[in-house]
Formats: structure tokens, C-alpha cells, sequence
């Protein structure tokens, strides 16, 4: 199989979305349109990658270096400007592209496009391959033309069409792969002879046909595959779509969702075996569930990890946090980044954790902060306990031993130690390190004011 290009095309305005942001950075499923096709482009191991962008100057590019970075693949971003057509679009992208290749035809407003399917195309055959699709309503694409027999004769954009064309329900997606040698000349002939005064791309399947070169089909696994973005209505329909087909995935392995219409995966969500979801839940990220682990309803978690067992209940949200099994989190928790929580720990409703390492069986069950510490073993956190980790300027360090008990309403005031096994009075400011197994707390004296009233509204 020759060695493989890729140009993708994301130079369009979109004009019906009415936002100043390229329409290929519009995100379906927690990413960019165009970020969709890069991930499928790498899927193939090309040889290398022709992002061609127009509208919104610099930000494309600027919005997927990093992503590139991560590619082995070379990629290269180049301008179209000003825009002429497809064909015109891939012209600018044929200097970066090698002669001894097949290239692909991608666009960033096609994001759900499957490798499986390109790869198809590729095992189609070396003359022109072509991705198209039958559709009960074919209106505003362009349609397939064959002869009697069955073979490409070439595609005609609708506005080109005439009326017994019009009712041809094989249409093209645009998407095609072509002998690169071939599409640089078959791009050199193109004319703008039509109605909208552009370089069609889809002209080359006539110029193919008229030098007797193979034009082949291939339709896709899934009409969702060939759906592309023009407005906000599209994109949302298509999120829809997507997180259906997410939501089967799971159901299909095994994860219990208590309503598959009510689940969004903006990322990767790996699950093991007996895994439940609830209604409502977020998943940004690279998720990973372990083994029963439970999800409670309008949870979010983004880019953790979760050990088997693990419990979380309702509208919790775990940031970039690892969590370890047979944890309880939840309701109403926050896990921030950097939060490590190693087994049996339990963090409940209303506390935040960030930046921190809790050590086995400790608990921290109500309304408290957890902020730049570490924690040992068996350590129990009383209600409206605070670790005072900022000092307005700098963050410092809070390290409570194991078997240690704070009391309620105590503030640690970092850099502070708790020994090993010390209990923390309730109501205490602690600014000093505390010994191993003693008794520490700071109070003032419980004193009663004779006489003093409370302060009354005055009239007016």
C-alpha cells in the first residue's frame, strides 16, 4: 500500500454560526470539529498532514500546535487566502505533499469520520476513490452521475444540477483519495466555469473518467459519519448523535446507564466490569472507572482515575485527581487537581480537596478545605476545618500524621505539622507544630457579659 497524505480542509467561515470563532474550533464533544479529523488523520499513520485554514487568521493553528506537537506525523498548516473553492484550497496544500503517495481529502467540519472506513477506501483500489452515501433527502449535496452500467461518470453540484439529476440519492461527502501525481495535475486543470465561480473539487471525477482511470465508491458504516457542521442546530444534532453512539459503547460492554439519552463523554471514558452511571454525568477527558464503580447523578469528572469500589455520590466533581478503591466521595464534593486519595478514604458532601495526598481510611465527611497537604492513615477531619495554606502571597504546606483527630472548626495554619496519633481540640487555631499523641488547642476563655444588649435598628 503506498505511503499515505493527508489534507484537511478547515478554512471555512461558517458564516450560519454567528460567532467570530472558526467554525472547525467549534467543539462537539469536548473538542474542536477539526480536532475529531487530526485524531482519525493519526489513526492512519500517514506520512504526513496538510491542515489548509482561511477564516480566523491565526487561530486555528495556534489552537492545534500543541496537539501536533503530540503527533509523530509531520503537520503543516497552510493559508488559503482568498478562498476559491475546494479545489482551490487543495491546491495550496499539493507544495508540501510528495509525488509517490496517495493523498486523502479530509474536512475539519466532518468530525466524526471513522478510520475504519478510510481505511476501506485505501483497500478500494489506486485510482480515485470516492466516499459517498444514498440519502432519502440528497438536498444540498452534490450528486453521483453514472452511466448504464453502473460506473462513475462524474459528480454534479446541486446548484449545477438539473432536474432529473436532482433526484439522484447518491450524493458525495467530499471526501476522496486520489494517486497524488494524479490530483496535482488533475488540480492544474480545474476551471471556475460554474455557478458560483469557484474551483470544485469534484470536477477531477470527470477528468478521471476521461483519462480512463478507475473511479471507485465506498460508503461508510454509518450515515452519522459523512454528517457535517453549518450551524449551531447541526452541531447540537450531532452532539446528540455522538453521545448516543458513546452510550452504546458502554451499554455495549457492560456499564449500566440509568438513562442513555442523559450521559455526556467529552473525551475517552474507560470502564471496567460492573460499572453504573446515573443520569446527568459529565466525562471530560481521558476518565477511567474501575471495577463497580458507582457514579452518582450530575457528577463530573474530568482527565481521573477511579479504583474499583468507589462510590461517588451526587454532583460531585473530581478535577484531574486519583482516586483510590473502595473510596466514598461525595455528595457535593470537589477534588481539585493534584488530589490524591489512596483506598478507603472518605471525603463528604461539601468539602474541597486540592493539591493533596490522603493517606488510607482517613475521612474528612463535612464542610471543610483540604488544601496543599499531606494526610496520613486513619486520619479523622472534623467539620469546618481549614488548612490556611496561602499567605496572601505564597503557598505553603500542611503534614498531619497518621491516626491523627482534628475537631471541628479548626484551622491549621501552614507551614504546620501534626504529629502521629495528636488530637486537635475543636475550635482551634493552630499555628505551631503540634507533638505526636498529645492533646493541642487554642481558645480563648468562655466569658458572659453581664448586662450587654444587642445593638437595636434605629428609626428613621
Amino acid at each position: 500500500m503506498n505511503p499515505l497524505n493527508i489534507v484537511i480542509l478547515a478554512a471555512g467561515k461558517g458564516t450560519r454560526m454567528y460567532s467570530e470563532k472558526p467554525k472547525v474550533l467549534h467543539a462537539l464533544a469536548g473538542r474542536p470539529l477539526v480536532r475529531h479529523v487530526l485524531d482519525c488523520a493519526a489513526a492512519l499513520q500517514p506520512r504526513q498532514v496538510c491542515v489548509v485554514y482561511g477564516h480566523g487568521g491565526e487561530a486555528v493553528p495556534q489552537a492545534l500546535q500543541q496537539h501536533a506537537a503530540q503527533f509523530v506525523i509531520p503537520t503543516q498548516f497552510v493559508i488559503q487566502a482568498p478562498q476559491l473553492g475546494t479545489g482551490h484550497a487543495v491546491q495550496q496544500a499539493m507544495p508540501h505533499l510528495t509525488d509517490a503517495s496517495q493523498t486523502l481529502v479530509l474536512y475539519g467540519d466532518v468530525p466524526l469520520i471513522q478510520p475504519a472506513t478510510l481505511q476501506r477506501m485505501r483497500q478500494a483500489g489506486d485510482g480515485l476513490v470516492l466516499l459517498t452515501v444514498d440519502l432519502d433527502n440528497p438536498a444540498g449535496y452534490g450528486r453521483i452521475v453514472r452511466n448504464a452500467q453502473g460506473g462513475v461518470l462524474g459528480i454534479v453540484e446541486e446548484k449545477d444540477a438539473t432536474p432529473e439529476q436532482r433526484e439522484i440519492s447518491e450524493v458525495n461527502t467530499g471526501i476522496l483519495l486520489a494517486p497524488t501525481s494524479k490530483l496535482r495535475e488533475w488540480l492544474a486543470s480545474l476551471q471556475n466555469n460554474n455557478a458560483q465561480g469557484e474551483y470544485y473539487l469534484t470536477d477531477i471525477a470527470a477528468m478521471a473518467v476521461q483519462q480512463g482511470i478507475a473511479v471507485r465508491t465506498v460508503q461508510p458504516a454509518h450515515e452519522w459519519e459523512m454528517h457535517g457542521v453549518n450551524s449551531k442546530a447541526q452541531l447540537a444534532a450531532l452532539e446528540r448523535i455522538w453521545q448516543q453512539v458513546e452510550a452504546n459503547r458502554l451499554l455495549a460492554h457492560g456499564v449500566t446507564l440509568a438513562d442513555p439519552a442523559r450521559i455526556d463523554v467529552r473525551g475517552r471514558l474507560n470502564c471496567g466490569r460492573d460499572v453504573g452511571i446515573d443520569v446527568g454525568c459529565i466525562f471530560e477527558g481521558d476518565v477511567v472507572l474501575g471495577d463497580n464503580v458507582e457514579v452518582g447523578a450530575y457528577s463530573v469528572i474530568r482527565n481521573a482515575t477511579i479504583a474499583a469500589g468507589t462510590r461517588i455520590a451526587p454532583y460531585s466533581l473530581i478535577d484531574s485527581s486519583e482516586v483510590g478503591a473502595d473510596c466514598h466521595i461525595g455528595p457535593y464534593a470537589r477534588l481539585r487537581p493534584g488530589t490524591r486519595l489512596h483506598d478507603g478514604v472518605h471525603i463528604g458532601n461539601f468539602v474541597e480537596v486540592k493539591n493533596s495526598e490522603i493517606n488510607r481510611s482517613s475521612k474528612a465527611n463535612h464542610l471543610s478545605y483540604i488544601g496543599d497537604s499531606t494526610v496520613g492513615s486513619g486520619v479523622n477531619i472534623g467539620a469546618g476545618t481549614i488548612t490556611c495554606n496561602y499567605d496572601g502571597a505564597n503557598k505553603h504546606r500542611t503534614v498531619i500524621g497518621d491516626d491523627v483527630f482534628i475537631g471541628s472548626a479548626t484551622q491549621l495554619v501552614a507551614p504546620v505539622t501534626i504529629g502521629k496519633g495528636a488530637t486537635i481540640g475543636a475550635g482551634s487555631t493552630i499555628t505551631k507544630d503540634a507533638p505526636d499523641g498529645e492533646l493541642t488547642l487554642s481558645r480563648s476563655k468562655q466569658a458572659t457579659i453581664n448586662g450587654w444588649k444587642r445593638p437595636t435598628k434605629e428609626k428613621k
